[in-house]
């Protein structure tokens, strides 16, 4: 599970920890770049 905060003009994606994993320009890049993330994490 992971969250996204919409902070000063992008988006930051943290771990169910609430440990900071990587930030986007938009939802739709963050959510690209955890399917990216999350398949080398596996």
């Amino acid at each position: 599970m992971y969250s996204m905060r919409y902070v000063h003009g992008h988006i930051q994606v943290y771990d169910m920890n609430g440990k900071f994993l990587f930030s986007a320009d938009t939802e739709r890049e963050a959510r690209e770049e955890l399917e990216d993330y999350a398949e080398s994490a596996a």
